[in-house]
């Protein structure tokens, strides 16, 4: 059983605690995605971090009403958030979707809140790096990885390494993707489409993106945006692959590394 405290527990303690965890959305809401909220809450625990979550009062950033191009919407849901965040004081946030992140990092500063965000990804490397987690195991030495590159986090905001930073800690076999990093393909969720039908078209965009990485010939496709890993989920499922081809998060391959159980082979 977790126990993580909300920022209301830690204020009505006279604590403040080291960064606060945004959940977000999908990562509270979908089922898949709680998957990943768990890995790297356990992470966080594993490495000594002192952090809270809002829990109820966390509300969605807005950035999928932005991107429908609802920006009073967004403005209002923005402003909620900000009043929320400043009461508690919050300087630090890290969130496990690019979305959020991006949305928290560069467009929340024009209406008055101002933090440093980061990204799970980067947070886990900061921590990997200073020594505060370390990486166990070897189950995952040899084995064939593929990372796709969220577009809110790579090409949207320049960060390409830290996630292969991680996946390399896990003696993994890391194999590219013809289109990867600065010239890397939307899985198809972003810009709010996630939320709508695609546009007719020859061919559905995750399926495309999910074909390029079963090509890599990878046991494990490895994520780092809900939305990415609904949408190579549904990619590989497609092409009937499942039973061989897994779709991960990064900070469930780096929490699975304390176990004894390899993902995938």
């Amino acid at each position: 059983m977790m126990n993580v405290k909300t920022m209301a527990e830690w204020a009505q303690a006279g604590e403040v605690p080291e960064v606060l965890f945004w959940v977000g959305c999908a990562g509270s809401f979908d089922d898949r995605a709680k998957k990943v909220t768990i890995a790297f809450a356990r992470l966080l625990d594993r490495a000594g971090v002192r952090y809270a979550v809002l829990g109820p009062e966390e509300s969605c950033t807005g950035d999928p009403a932005k991107r429908a191009g609802n920006e009073f919407l967004f403005q209002m849901q923005a402003m909620t958030n900000i009043e929320v965040l400043n009461g508690y004081g919050v300087q630090k946030v890290v969130t496990t979707c690019p979305h959020c992140f991006n949305t928290l990092k560069n467009e929340y500063p024009a209406l008055g809140g101002q933090y440093t965000v980061m990204h799970h990804t980067q947070f886990l490397d900061e921590l990997l790096k200073t020594g505060r987690l370390k990486v166990e195991g070897g189950q995952f030495e040899g084995l064939k990885i593929t990372y796709h590159d969220p577009c809110y986090l790579g090409r949207a905001n320049g960060e390409y390494e830290a996630p292969r930073a991680l996946l390399q800690s896990l003696e993994a076999d890391l194999v590219e993707m013809k289109r990867c990093k600065s010239k890397g393909f939307c899985c198809g969720a972003g810009g709010a489409q996630m939320f709508k039908e695609p546009e007719p078209g020859r061919e559905d965009v995750n399926i495309a993106r999910t074909r390029e990485a079963l090509e890599t010939g990878a046991a494990v496709v490895a994520a780092g945006c809900p939305f990415c890993n609904t949408m190579l989920t549904d990619g590989v499922k497609h092409q009937g692959r499942e039973a061989q081809v897994k779709v991960y998060d990064v900070a469930e391959l780096i929490e699975q590394s304390y176990r004894s159980d390899k993902p995938a082979s």
